[in-house]
């Protein structure tokens, strides 16, 4: 972590804190965390225990993006459900406070895995570790959106062209310079948009391995994290995402991969024993053309990487290193072609 000393006036902070937050009592101590590349994220450490701090960066932002009162919202309606996730306990939207809008949740203390072949567990703990990945992603696709408050989470109609519409037009405002094979998707991807088949639900938009606390002794999530792209939209996006890591190199940036790797040897399920658990759990007999699905995720994730270089040159990232995620944008795309191939 970093001190964030000099990015957040800590007494304003605490006493803004101490009127809004029950039961919080500074003095505190704020560091950042180093890694994220989208909303500044800081643990806040103070005589009342410890918590999380999440915020919009500073500048200017694209339009829709880094929404973390999107973020409170769902995590405050998922707190009683299947779904694990962090206790939030302040949304504030008054920007004057600390220069941006931010929410404060609590900080759950347990074990996060940056390398998708988790070299540091026994093969019998890697497959429970994507077994766990697998039947938390099947809870949150079964959440009841009406009984949870959020049936207006997202917009009607179909979520694969709201979605292109969204991730085209912000690559586009993003945009530093041509990639080819980020040309041919865009073309590839808006010629074969799946018809709507009527299939919603509470997606999270960046669902992978990363992004979850398991339990320091256990293969349990404890909490699902980073919730700015979760919106009401197709299952099946979710999981696409996630099998990405399957087909990705050891290192793509700041994501690991396991792209030629003995998953037999590691103890982890190839992307079809992975689906099709997902199914099971579901209790559906399959996915038709999950390569779309696979394709779509390469596409969006190389624009999401592409906004974040921008961010960089103008200044405005959260992770130092933001500015050589630039270099990612084409090898992604044609990750993408492969699968469609």
């Amino acid at each position: 972590m970093e001190s964030a000393a000099n990015s957040l006036d800590v007494n304003v902070l605490d006493a803004y804190l101490e009127k809004n937050v029950a039961g919080y009592a500074g003095p505190t101590v704020i560091e950042k965390f180093a890694n994220g590349q989208s909303n500044p994220t800081f643990k806040v450490t103070a005589s009342s225990g410890e918590y999380v701090l999440r915020r919009q960066p500073s500048g200017k932002l694209l339009k829709s993006a880094h929404a973390v009162d999107r973020e409170y919202r769902v995590l405050a309606a998922l707190a009683d459900s299947d779904v694990p996730v962090a206790k939030v306990f302040h949304l504030c939207e008054d920007r004057d406070v600390i220069g941006s809008m931010f929410y404060v949740m609590d900080y759950c203390d347990g074990r996060i895995f940056w390398d998708a072949g988790l070299a540091e567990l026994d093969k019998a703990d890697r497959g429970a570790i994507y077994d766990e990945m697998n039947r938390v992603l099947v809870a949150l696709h079964k959440v009841d959106i009406d009984k949870v408050g959020l049936c207006d989470f997202g917009k009607p109609g179909n979520y694969f062209e709201r979605q292109y519409e969204r991730w085209s037009g912000q690559y586009r405002a993003s945009e530093t310079g041509r990639v080819e094979a980020m040309e041919t998707l865009l073309q590839w991807v808006g010629d074969n948009l799946p018809d709507e088949d009527g299939k919603t639900s509470l997606v999270h938009g960046d669902y992978r391995l990363d992004n979850m606390i398991f339990d320091a002794s256990e293969p349990r999530v404890i909490a699902l994290l980073d919730w700015e792209l979760s919106t009401l939209g197709h299952p099946y996006a979710d999981i696409g995402y996630q099998c990405m890591q399957l087909r990705m190199p050891a290192q793509t940036g700041s994501v690991s991969g396991l792209r030629g790797r003995d998953l037999a040897e590691l103890g982890i399920p190839t992307e079809e024993e992975y689906v099709a658990r997902y199914c099971e759990r579901m209790g559906i007999p399959g996915i038709d053309n999950f390569s779309f699905y696979v394709a779509f995720s390469f596409f969006r994730l190389a624009a999401i990487v592409q906004g974040v270089a921008k961010r960089a040159a103008d200044g405005n990232a959260s992770n130092r290193n933001a500015a050589q995620l630039g270099a990612f944008v084409g090898p992604m795309a044609e990750l993408a072609l492969e699968a469609i191939d």
